[in-house]
């Protein structure tokens, strides 16, 4: 790739857009508008690319399970029917890769998947979480170029590590995310030796009224392990479905994995003022300011009968909430309440929420009707309001959670709005620097300086070797050493 001379960006029919970086906002924590057509197409277009598999998180495998609530004070902090004292709710969970495609290898150096499905007798309820507590990008506009940058090149059809470097380094709010990648964590053992993460903020509301942010955590009662890099590649060849053979196998032989739920609360007033903005999905919220709390044990002891009708067909999406829990002003979160629906409206069809997998286990009474696929259809009246005993909408029963939490009256497109400790790199250098291990650190320098040697080119090699200095400055000097030197890359 060369560079060229600048062009602007447009859309579809050459109109230039304003902005490649922030979408459009009331005030600089506010909600994203619906009226950022630029937005909307260049998802709902970024959606359609890929017939029929997944556009992201193609390759995956799942189980059935359930939680039961074990606390009977998370009730304090939402009134959601599933967190109530010794309720079980059935589940669904699917893991993936992210970039690969159906065919590609399990033990890739990738993010993994973990989207949750909840039967609740509100109605579904979907967690749409990773491996990793952060991601790579902050605002959803980023979206589609960082899935190009990481899928396949267009001219020889192969993934591109200088591409995905070139974005990366172009990005600094992608340090935390990559930070996890490196390490050990960016391959794990199986998907039963991995934790699971909202990643994004949600917000609890009480029976009371009172509102709180949250952070789910599925922690590992198995324990956390990994693949080396080498590991990796050698299973990689013996069995590109390591992962979804351990999951099945493990079910079917009644080692039922488990995971412990639990949540980060944060005060609702606390947010304004946070060192972090709470709500940038590039950044965590450290334990010693908001402790875990357990919520109950979640347990997958039943595989599914038939992988497409059950796996490759379910539909998670974000914007299935339950009365509360509602979502934040996390910029991320409010593009993926239109962009996953969306998807599955093209993936599987406009009539997803009745293939049996998807379907509430709760009444549904609502006024969609006909479609492709549709099979149980709206009866008369079909319409809304009306005088003939159809559903009409009930506010109290509802329950929706909302805020308006960092509206303001102009309509701008902006980055966040700074708070005390913001930065890229800050995170991301504790990482490197507190919660690994000398053994730790060893490896992540040897992960990223194989990754940087593999078809890596000028400038961006030179600007991910100061990517990484601007993490930690003894750490990019250990890999730039390690790269031009030709020193240990991953262990073998």
């Amino acid at each position: 790739m060369t560079a060229t001379e600048p062009r602007p960006t447009t859309n579809n029919v050459g109109i230039p857009v304003a902005s490649d970086n922030d979408s459009l906002t009331i005030g600089t924590n506010g909600p994203i508008l619906l009226q950022d057509h630029y937005l909307i197409e260049k998802n709902a277009q970024f959606n359609r690319e890929r017939v029929p598999e997944r556009v992201v998180h193609a390759k995956g495998g799942g189980a059935f399970g359930f939680l039961e609530v074990t606390n009977p004070e998370i009730a304090n902090y939402t009134k959601a029917a599933l967190f109530q004292p010794g309720v079980r709710t059935e589940s669904l969970v699917r893991f993936s890769t992210v970039a690969g495609e159906l065919g590609s290898p399990d033990t890739w150096r990738d993010p993994r998947g973990f989207a949750v499905k909840f039967y609740t007798s509100q109605g579904n309820y979907d967690i749409v979480g990773n491996n990793t507590p952060v991601f790579f990008i902050r605002d959803p506009i980023k979206f589609p170029d960082f899935i190009h940058s990481q899928k396949r090149r267009a001219d020889n059809h192969l993934r591109d590590n200088n591409m995905q470097w070139d974005f990366w380094t172009l990005r600094p709010e992608s340090a935390h995310q990559v930070t996890w990648l490196m390490g050990d964590r960016g391959i794990p053992k199986s998907w039963r030796h991995m934790n699971g993460y909202s990643s994004h903020t949600y917000l609890w509301e009480n029976a009371g009224g009172e509102k709180f942010w949250v952070k789910y955590h599925f922690k590992t009662d198995q324990g956390i392990d990994y693949l080396t890099q080498a590991d990796a590649d050698r299973i990689a060849g013996e069995d590109a479905d390591h992962h979804i053979r351990d999951l099945y196998a493990a079910i079917k032989a009644g080692d039922h994995p488990s995971w412990t739920l639990k949540v980060q609360v944060m005060p609702y007033e606390d947010a304004a003022d946070y060192r972090f903005n709470p709500f940038d999905l590039t950044k965590v919220w450290p334990h010693g300011d908001y402790p875990l709390i357990e919520v109950g044990r979640w347990v997958l002891d039943r595989n599914a009968e038939n992988y497409f009708a059950q796996i490759e067909q379910a539909a998670f999406e974000p914007s299935n909430l339950v009365a509360g829990i509602g979502p934040s002003p996390d910029k991320m979160l409010q593009g993926r309440l239109f962009a996953y629906p969306d998807a599955h409206r093209y993936r599987i069809g406009a009539n997803y929420t009745q293939l049996p997998v998807n379907a509430a286990k709760s009444p549904v009474n609502s006024y969609s009707k006909d479609g492709a696929m549709r099979y149980e259809n709206t009866a008369d009246p079909v319409y809304v309001p009306n005088s003939y005993g159809g559903p009409h909408a009930n506010p109290a029963i509802a329950g929706e959670t909302a805020s308006t939490y960092g509206v303001e009256d102009e309509v701008i497109r902006s980055a966040y709005k700074l708070h005390a400790e913001d930065d890229d790199f800050g995170q991301p250098g504790t990482m490197v620097r507190k919660v690994f291990s000398d053994e730790q650190r060893e490896r992540f320098v040897g992960n990223v300086a194989g990754h940087l040697r593999n078809d890596v080119s000028e400038p961006v090699l030179e600007r991910a070797f100061q990517y990484w200095k601007n993490v930690d400055k003894e750490t990019g000097d250990k890999i730039e050493q390690a790269v031009r030197t030709g020193g240990p890359a991953y262990e073998k």
